[in-house]
């Protein structure tokens, strides 16, 4: 708890002035205790702090632990306890730090509980929440009927919480950051868990190194099926991302009309005409290369349909599947059955429900999608804010790059584009997924240095694929 309240400590004077008057709301266990043993820090520095303590039985054992501490370094600290709330009077410049109940709740709060967390959501004062906002359910199906502390920032000790990351319970988390509290690395080695969080070290573990003595033939060769008639664009961005992410040849399977468009922006490419005008409608030789995307821009008409049939039905490689290709199996379920093992589907929300069905929660939908990758033995991308990655063994991924500017038409491609050039280089389905999607969102990342989230367009996004792999190489 020591090493908590001094990394909270830390993480309090890098984020706020000193001059500010602090409130901390404490409950009885040992979220409260943290909370308590900040309060000494903070009036080691003569920060002005109020501390009320909200009890309706007995404290933990640590928690009166540090009450005994606050109160005997600081005998004349303005400190109720109390198992009544009453209102406090303070000014708006206020900070009021929740130290109500962790991660530990298990169930929703009530009576004075309730009443302390009202009056710190209708104060107007910047709010901080220790570990997790009161009130959130951290790890479960959240329930939002029920009173939850909206925090301005979360200081989350030494992980973050399910909740942090879904889009019904973030915000009521604010701006999170992770404090490194120096849980011994056994007791997290020894504690199993199916989520993982996605970071620069991992990803840098999973990069391929080149060769000096390499050719393009030792990167693989990649398909891309892509795009029909007024959907070139589609193609373009997904065969440049392949090339960005190292392909050593990339060859689009087109629709006819698109051949002088895609080979004028995109001469680095081979491009494969089909004999519709409009529409892909055959696949030739598809033997001869080290991976295979569809989907972008190909449609959901009969041709399009009966294209991708027969595609399943001789394909038994691992495939990246995206956008249209996504929408005809939803057309025709019993398709789901004919995807290669370990192939990656890349969908959004409104594609993984028009696949799989209609969830209550992102919660729900989380464990839906767990349970189709366990079942059919492929890999799912769902996109999104901290896009999640589900893999067969039952793992889960969350993202940690990326921002609200790649909610932009052709982001998708880009990743599809990633996904099939990292495949035809020898990467795994899984590693592929994962640096996929995390060179996706730092691409991103780096590409507002010179835009905005605004701004943000997905050719952005391709152009700084190189910067990326640089950033994490380096």
């Amino acid at each position: 708890m020591e090493r908590a309240a001094d990394a909270l400590f830390e993480a309090f004077k890098e984020t706020f002035s000193f001059n500010r008057p602090v409130l901390i709301i404490a409950g009885p266990g040992n979220n409260g205790g943290d909370a308590l043993a900040m309060a000494r820090k903070l009036l080691s520095i003569k920060i002005k702090v109020k501390v009320i303590l909200l009890n309706t039985n007995k404290l933990s054992s640590d928690c009166q632990e540090n009450k005994n501490r606050l109160l005997e370094y600081y005998p004349d600290i303005s400190f109720t306890q109390s198992d009544q709330f009453i209102l406090p009077q303070i000014s708006s410049e206020t900070i009021i730090i929740d130290g109500l109940f962790g991660s530990g709740l298990n169930r929703p709060l009530n009576g004075i509980f309730a009443e302390a967390i009202h009056f710190i959501n209708q104060s107007g004062c910047e709010v901080v929440s220790i570990d997790i906002p009161s009130g959130l359910n951290g790890e479960n199906n959240p329930n939002l009927n029920v009173p939850i502390v909206n925090a301005h920032h979360t200081f989350s000790l030494q992980f973050p919480k399910l909740a942090f990351l879904f889009s019904e319970t973030g915000d009521f988390a604010g701006d999170w950051q992770v404090l490194n509290i120096d849980i011994h690395p056994r007791a997290i080695q020894q504690t199993a868990t199916r989520y993982h969080l996605l970071i620069n070290e991992k990803i840098t573990s999973l990069l391929r190194k080149r060769t000096k003595f390499s050719h393009k033939g030792t990167y693989g060769h990649a398909l891309i099926f892509a795009g029909s008639k007024d959907m070139a664009g589609a193609a373009i961005l997904a065969a440049k991302a392949a090339m960005r992410s190292g392909a050593g040849l990339v060859t689009v399977h087109s629709a006819a009309c698109n051949r002088i468009i895609v080979q004028s922006v995109v001469p680095e490419a081979i491009y494969q005409s089909d004999k519709n005008e409009n529409y892909i409608s055959e696949f030739i030789g598809i033997e001869k290369f080290s991976s295979i995307a569809v989907g972008p821009g190909i449609g959901t008409n009969e041709v399009s349909q009966t294209f991708l049939k027969k595609l399943l039905n001789n394909e038994k490689a691992p495939l990246v599947l995206d956008a249209d290709a996504l929408n005809i199996i939803s057309l025709h379920k019993d398709l789901l059955a004919n995807i290669p093992e370990n192939s990656v589907l890349t969908p959004h929300p409104k594609e993984f429900e028009r696949l799989f069905g209609q969830t209550a929660n992102s919660f729900e939908r989380m464990n839906l999608a767990s349970e189709i990758c366990q079942k059919h033995k492929f890999i799912i991308i769902l996109k999104g804010a901290y896009t999640q990655i589900f893999l067969p063994d039952g793992s889960i991924y969350f993202n940690s790059t990326g921002n609200s500017g790649m909610a932009t038409a052709g982001a998708g491609d880009v990743l599809t584009g990633i996904l099939c050039g990292l495949l035809a280089q020898g990467y795994s389905p899984a590693d592929a997924a994962l640096t996929g999607v995390f060179i996706h969102g730092l691409a991103a990342y780096i590409a507002i240095k010179n835009q905005s989230e605004e701004s943000l367009i997905a050719g952005d996004i391709c152009e700084n694929i190189g910067m990326a792999f640089t950033k994490l190489r380096s």
